[in-house]
């Protein structure tokens, strides 16, 4: 705004209605007034909206910080950040409203394979009834995506599931790579909403 827009606005404070010769210059003095009065109802709306959007900005910023910086995929799954046993894994999931995933299909599978880039924890194990593999949720694994001679179960004490990443392993695929490992065992896991 310039100097003189600014003498202006001062001037329309004191805008009076006279009647004599003068009538004609006052008229449009008001005339000019009333449109610096919309400007600054223009001006006040769009700070107004700034406000808001900042308001927006600060609240999304909240929203991510209360998830703890961890972002959820579109797909509802989570890599954790930190090397925890199997129990710990799937208590680390549940304080985020979720658990281990599940993996019961083959597209899916396929899918959470192409994620992972190291050994990660699934919702699987026989921890419960030794041989009995149930996912998180209690229901009963159906189809298994095996390494070749897996589950070993060595010496009764592998009773967790894991997705093991190493595609240089004889017999890895996608549709191979679950392999059991002792439970207490400090790796990452994968939730799923």
């Amino acid at each position: 705004m310039e100097l003189e827009d600014f003498y202006n606005n001062a001037k329309c404070r004191n805008v009076k209605n006279t009647a004599g010769p003068q009538r004609h210059n006052y008229e449009e003095q008001a005339r000019n007034c009333r449109g610096s009065r919309c400007l600054v109802q223009i001006t006040v709306c769009l700070g107004i909206i700034c406000l808001l959007l900042i308001a927006a900005i600060i609240l999304q910023h909240f929203q991510v910080a209360s998830k703890r910086g961890y972002l959820w995929g579109p797909d509802g799954l989570f890599m954790s950040t930190e090397l925890k046993s199997w129990s710990d894994s799937r208590q680390y999931c549940r304080d985020r409203g979720a658990d281990l995933v599940i993996i019961n299909t083959e597209e899916k599978q396929r899918h959470i394979s192409s994620l992972v880039k190291e050994r990660v924890w699934i919702g699987l194990s026989d921890s419960e009834n030794e041989g009995i593999m149930k996912w998180v949720d209690n229901s009963p694994l159906k189809q298994g995506f095996w390494l070749t001679g897996e589950p070993s179960n060595y010496g009764d004490i592998e009773d967790c599931i894991e997705l093991n990443f190493n595609r240089e392993k004889s017999g890895w695929s996608p549709l191979n790579s679950w392999n059991d490992d002792v439970c207490s065992v400090k790796k990452k896991g994968i939730c799923e909403k």
